[in-house]
């Protein structure tokens, strides 16, 4: 039996108990200890506010700062800190206003500690311009400030603005650490901004971090990613301390430069030299034995993933998906299918629409449909599969049925969507229809057509004029000279 948990302590006491509590992982006992003090004071809330976001509770760390809120006390800046890391936890925007308006309020929003972690919090809500309003009332800002307004632009999906405001730093004097160097990175490699990375690597070299793994994983990634596999090789051989993390990298740069013999060579070496594989390096050279066309060794490469002890995940079994769906392999997409069905993957919608597109490849498109009914929540590139998937079996109607429920149902259409649609409207000679739908899409949907919806277009017309040549009095007479 628990011991009775004491009343009316004084403030400084009560505290030190629940700290106790909370480092004996009883998180109970601690919480029903602040409920029994009257007027807890503001460590007691900050403990037990910071104590909830660090254990995966953060909707508990926010009811709890609104019951404090609920009784007019003001918070102060460690306080305001912890609910900001628990707003940063949820991800929730509304949350994460409310926080900076009390920042704001309470004349804390130029404090260089608290307006770093709301620049963050708001980087993980994926709001720019609350960000943005953070950083600009920043009186001084260090490198942890412009790391995470740079972070902040990479994840709303402005990497060139992000890597502005990386110049924009050093421009002000604030000299970069292996934090700013491993985020930048990457956006160099996704926009394949090659001098940009060396001008990284030289300051790199210059100031002597190259033995972060980190940073050096991220160099391999970069210059994999410009099509420079010498200079990515060349910085791999020069690591010190090569974990799992830099050789999945390298893996996947091989595969990526078409280099797949070299790739396998080091995930044979990994595994004679006893080096512990994990998913990411499992999935590093089943995905790129897929995207270089060795299928096959792709598939028993995934029985021997098995036999290691890791089960298939998402992009595994979206990776396998594919594969059975170029060999046209029916008999392995319904294992997969089985899998899928047997390990709780059916809310998964990425594995669910490569299982839409497998069946309708191997001819199998009422199966398809009944994959589609099951996604609760289907995307565009879902609504996509399905149209697409219709079109390919010539089913135009259909397709054309599928593209008018996917605009009920709210979920705008993309360049791809209108492909499929055309593409549908050409094999069933709906020749108004298509034109149509082809019309609607700068109209109506703000889609400019490219070279390919123009290329179904004109395949529509075609598909007509020869309809209607076959019929026409010029054809019989053609027909009998």
């Amino acid at each position: 039996m628990l011991p009775k948990l004491p009343s009316n302590l004084p403030p400084h006491l009560s505290l030190k108990l629940i700290k106790t509590y909370l480092d004996s992982n009883d998180l109970r006992r601690a919480r029903q200890l602040f409920d029994k003090i009257t007027n807890p004071d503001l460590r007691s809330w900050t403990v037990l506010i910071s104590a909830y976001t660090r254990r995966g509770l953060e909707k508990e760390a926010i009811n709890l700062y609104t019951r404090l809120r609920d009784r007019k006390i003001q918070p102060d800046k460690f306080l305001l800190l912890s609910y900001v890391k628990a707003c940063a936890t949820s991800g929730d925007l509304i949350e994460a206003q409310r926080a900076h308006k009390d920042a704001v309020t309470f004349g804390f929003n130029q404090d260089l500690l608290l307006g770093n972690a709301m620049i963050d919090m708001f980087g993980k809500c994926r709001y720019l311009e609350g960000a943005k309003r953070v950083f600009h009332d920043l009186q001084v800002r260090d490198v942890i400030s412009w790391t995470s307004v740079c972070s902040c632009y990479f994840s709303c999906g402005k990497p060139v603005k992000g890597l502005q405001a990386f110049r924009e730093m050093v421009l002000d004097g604030v000299k970069p650490n292996s934090v700013s160097l491993s985020s930048i990175l990457p956006a160099c490699s996704n926009l394949k901004y090659l001098n940009l990375g060396r001008e990284i690597h030289g300051f790199v070299v210059r100031n002597d971090v190259g033995e972060n793994v980190f940073i050096s994983s991220a160099l391999v990634d970069m210059y994999a990613a410009c099509l420079c596999i010498k200079q990515a090789e060349l910085v791999f051989n020069r690591m010190v301390n090569r974990d799992i993390v830099s050789h999945n990298v390298m893996i996947s740069a091989y595969f990526e430069n078409g280099e797949a013999a070299k790739a396998l060579a080091i995930f044979q070496r990994m595994k004679s030299e006893g080096s512990k594989l994990n998913y990411a390096s499992w999935n590093a050279v089943i995905c790129g034995c897929l995207q270089t066309g060795r299928t096959q060794q792709a598939l028993e490469l995934l029985a021997e993933m098995q036999n290691a002890g890791f089960k298939p995940n998402q992009i595994t079994l979206t990776g396998v998906l594919t594969a059975c769906t170029n060999l046209e392999s029916l008999r392995g997409g319904k294992e997969i299918h089985g899998y899928i069905f047997r390990h709780g993957f059916l809310n998964d919608t990425t594995a669910l629409t490569a299982l839409i597109f497998m069946y309708a490849k191997c001819g199998k498109l009422e199966i398809s449909r009944k994959a589609f009914e099951m996604i609760s929540r289907k995307d565009t590139v879902a609504w996509n599969t399905m149209i697409i998937a219709n079109s390919m079996h010539g089913n135009g109607n259909e397709a054309l049925m599928l593209f008018h429920e996917m605009l009920n149902s709210g979920v705008k259409p993309n360049p791809v969507t209108f492909t499929g649609v055309l593409s549908g409207c050409s094999h069933s000679r709906l020749v108004d229809e298509g034109l149509f739908i082809f019309n609607s899409m700068s109209q109506v949907h703000m889609i400019e057509p490219d070279a390919e919806h123009h290329s179904c277009v004109v395949d529509i017309l075609s598909r007509a004029e020869k309809a209607c040549f076959k019929s026409s009095p010029l054809n019989l007479l053609c027909q009998l000279a």
